[in-house]
């Protein structure tokens, strides 16, 4: 156990197939989002274009939910002492129909069939529904947190976050499925369910892990204990302000707090990466290079969305969306995979009084290395893309090998946590 992270409380880990059943699934959806971007070479000239909007969705609701959800499960017990009830059946429940709901929903965007979009949604919901009821039986039987750890309470912060994002997605389900109206104009309505989904489900949970996570694996000094007090809290406020402005057409106030969000992401990736130049490894392995990759999209991605405020061109917004969902997520959740998988295989054969391997047995570097190098190329590829659409194709080969590549390593170092056990 790291210093900088004392108090974890790994006897609370959940059984392994719960959270692996997740990280193990995650690829898939990426592996099918590349195979949407082979096979439509127009993708990437607008976020309206209906294969846009299923490759949103299959990395947003396919592979970020099920890679967080499955670190959530791992993470409530040990961070937060929230041990989620029946642990085997919450995750086999909540899997299968998360995995159905986002498959649902991004082939009803895709090919435009209101039925799928409504039974998508509602599928999500209701695995969300599971997901989220659980975490709050386990937060409300925790013990208070101790000491200066801010990660407890900004896991709450992001699952309620989770909660009002879900709520706003499955409106909008509605809308285009069902073609019911609103007070809201749709395109109000859809940017109020990404900036949530985005800053605050994905930055919160985001943050909140790499609270732990930075110090405990990439070696580096703990995040500075202000930071961490009230980035998660300012960040909450700014988009709550910025949505209300955005919903009452206030347009001083969704500039003004927008700027507040942006600054927020930014500072973010700017502690990150300088606590990184502070880290204690003598060389960076490729999951400390690839968490770098994914801050520098971070803030590559802000620079995009100022510009799209700044003008009418419809790449600033498709760029933005690249950077975030590919090069931001992608990047840091393929990145810390590489650190909890084998992890926990090791934690559990341990646990288990089995002679565990060394996690670089369970998972060597030269696979790691090799298929994060590939998830750079493939974001080349897509930035390259969306300046240059008869690219699409290829990035999306190259995002379809990459993800593919996780798989496969991922299930290599569960193959070995099996045969170790057997042994």
């Amino acid at each position: 156990m790291s210093g900088a992270n004392p108090g974890l409380a790994y006897h609370d880990t959940p059984p392994l197939s719960a959270p692996l059943r997740f990280f193990l699934t995650a690829p898939l959806f990426g592996l099918a989002a590349g195979l949407v971007l082979l096979a439509d070479g127009e993708l990437l000239v607008s976020r309206w274009t209906p294969g846009a909007l299923a490759l949103v969705h299959l990395f947003a609701a396919g592979f970020m939910l099920q890679a967080m959800l499955g670190a959530l499960l791992q993470i409530l017990p040990v961070v937060a002492g929230a041990s989620v009830p029946a642990p085997l059946r919450t995750a086999g429940l909540t899997h299968v129909v998360l995995g159905l709901g986002a498959a649902s929903l991004a082939i009803g965007l895709g090919l435009g069939q209101p039925l799928a979009i409504v039974a998508g949604g509602a599928l999500l919901v209701g695995g969300l529904g599971i997901f989220l009821l659980a975490s709050v039986i386990g937060l409300a039987r925790a013990a208070p947190a101790q000491g200066a750890s801010r990660t407890p309470r900004d896991l709450r912060l992001a699952l309620s976050a989770l909660a009002i994002a879900t709520g706003l997605g499955l409106l909008l389900a509605f809308v285009i499925g069902r073609g019911i109206s609103l007070p809201l104009a749709l395109p109000t309505l859809v940017d109020l369910h990404a900036v949530w989904a985005w800053m605050g489900w994905g930055g919160l949970l985001l943050a909140a892990t790499s609270w732990v996570v930075v110090p405990m694996f990439q070696i580096t000094p703990a995040y500075p204990a202000a930071f961490t007090r009230y980035w998660a809290p300012a960040t909450l406020v700014a988009l709550v302000l910025w949505s209300l402005s955005l919903s009452v057409g206030l347009g001083w106030g969704v500039m003004l707090f927008g700027t507040a969000l942006l600054v927020c992401a930014g500072a973010f990736a700017a502690q990150t990466l300088g606590l990184q130049r502070r880290t204690r490894r003598s060389t960076p392995d490729a999951p400390f290079r690839a968490f770098r990759l994914a801050m520098l999209s971070l803030l590559a991605s802000l620079v995009a969305l100022l510009l799209a405020t700044l003008h009418d061109a419809a790449q600033w917004p498709v760029l933005a969306g690249v950077l975030i969902l590919h090069g931001t997520f992608a990047g840091a959740i393929s990145a810390m995979l590489y650190k909890i998988v084998p992890f926990l295989a090791w934690l559990n054969l341990t646990q288990a009084g089995v002679r565990a391997p060394n996690m670089k047995k369970l998972l060597p570097d030269r696979p790691a290395r090799l298929q994060l190098r590939l998830h750079g190329i493939a974001l080349a590829a897509l930035v390259a893309a969306v300046l240059v659409p008869v690219l699409t194709p290829l990035a999306g080969l190259l995002v379809a090998a990459e993800f593919a590549w996780l798989l496969i390593n991922l299930s290599r170092a569960v193959l070995a946590w099996h045969r170790a056990g057997q042994a």
